[in-house]
């Protein structure tokens, strides 16, 4: 079958649905990846087809830095009703937030690619269509052509869960209180290239979740489970790595695209490596050169590099600290290893909460992360067994869920059952 796959262009997101699609492509299926021209290069260094569509217009160009820079932790409205309980979500919250992220996000990410995808399905014909969660494109783009699509989370689903509340919240409104932004954006799309809408096209008509239960936001759509392989791109084992540690060992790792959203790290990096300096511990800590520069001190325990591949350093360390990115869990998740997560953006503070009941590993909210904080947590992390034994359950949780190659049959069934052969 043919599978087109439909992105965003943020590094972070390819890399999560690359193995996938390596593993459809060793199935002998054919796969390219869509995205906007300028990120073609990225999706070609990962092995895969691109296929350019659209402009490069960048939807963020009219968003000031100091913007960026003032982002407020968490999730903005609506997505933030996916971290509150149940009967403290509002109607008005809800319905005012997706008509701001429609127009503020979704249109802009979307709109640029929406004409030049549509051409290109009704050209190669997919079978299959996958969607990263804020690439609505690319339901839009399968429903023109009848191809059955699904989405392929690279976090917790935050739109899901969304999405239920605004939909259980809306059946309780007079006719009059109904609007629908997310769905009238999308049905009248879905019109302009001969489709009408239904609501799959906000929420697939399955979903690929790379989060185990465990970890993973509950809802009442489709979830079809998928072990996350750990990809970072192109990375080489620096020979330092194939030694073992004297002490030890803990990693720092902050995110890649925290320097280009905020303006640097959202934790007092410095703090935190003088507090850590006084532990008998290893440090490796990835921090890029230009924040790097802006350090004044690295203490003697402390190796400053810009990139290890995570998957080789985890298995090497006591216990990491980390910003509570998806990815990057799981990755330290799938080594068994105890976690300290600093969440602050999206479905960071939700991931990392979820880390901490299922009881592998701390967290610290963004207003009381401290050099000071961060290394009595870690001293637990490292002398309370508990948090060793959760991370090695959850490991073993992780390895239980099925294989990029194990879902392919499966991704084969669902493609039968929802494509639209005479579309």
């Amino acid at each position: 079958m043919r599978v087109l796959f439909t992105t965003s262009a943020v590094r972070s997101y390819l890399l999560t649905l690359a193995p996938l699609a390596w593993a459809l492509r060793t199935a002998g299926h054919e796969v390219r990846v869509a995205a906007r021209p300028g990120f073609a290069d990225v999706i070609t260094q990962a092995g895969l087809t691109a296929v350019p569509v659209g402009s490069d217009r960048d939807p963020w160009a009219r968003v000031s830095p100091e913007r960026i820079q003032a982002a407020r932790p968490g999730l903005r409205p609506p997505y933030d009703a996916a971290g509150t309980p149940r009967d403290e979500v509002a109607w008005e919250r809800l319905k005012a937030g997706y008509d701001r992220e429609v127009t503020w996000w979704h249109k802009a990410e979307n709109v640029p690619v929406i004409a030049g995808l549509v051409d290109f399905a009704r050209h190669w014909r997919p079978d299959l269509v996958l969607w990263e969660p804020t690439s609505y494109a690319g339901a839009i783009a399968a429903k023109a052509v009848g191809a059955a699509h699904g989405r392929l989370l690279w976090g917790t689903d935050v739109f899901g869960v969304t999405r239920e509340h605004f939909l259980r919240l809306r059946e309780q409104r007079p006719p009059e209180d109904r609007a629908d932004p997310l769905a009238d954006w999308l049905g009248a799309n879905a019109r302009h290239h001969g489709a009408e809408y239904s609501e799959d096209m906000a929420t697939g008509q399955f979903t690929i979740d790379q989060l185990p239960a465990s970890l993973a936001l509950p809802t009442g759509l489709h979830r079809v489970p998928l072990r996350y392989t750990p990809h970072g791109g192109a990375a080489v084992v620096p020979r330092w790595l194939r030694e073992d540690p004297r002490s030890p060992r803990v990693a720092l790792t902050f995110g890649l695209a925290a320097t280009d959203s905020f303006g640097g790290y959202t934790v007092p990096v410095q703090s935190i490596l003088d507090t850590l300096g006084e532990l008998d511990v290893e440090v490796v800590a990835t921090i890029g050169d230009e924040q790097k520069r802006a350090l004044d001190r690295i203490p003697p325990n402390a190796r400053v590099v810009p990139y290890v591949p995570l998957h080789d350093l985890a298995p090497t360390c006591a216990a990491v600290v980390h910003h509570a990115g998806a990815a990057t869990l799981a990755t330290v998740s799938l080594h068994g290893v105890p976690q300290l997560s600093l969440p602050f953006h999206f479905d960071e503070p939700i991931v990392a909460r979820a880390l901490a009941a299922q009881g592998a590993g701390l967290t610290l909210p963004p207003d009381q992360v401290t050099g000071t904080a961060v290394r009595d947590h870690l001293l637990r992390l490292l002398t309370e067994p508990g948090f060793g034994e959760r991370a090695h359950a959850l490991r073993a949780e992780l390895l239980a869920m099925p294989g990029p190659g194990d879902l392919v049959g499966a991704l084969e069934e669902l493609t039968a059952k929802h494509r639209v052969t005479a579309a």
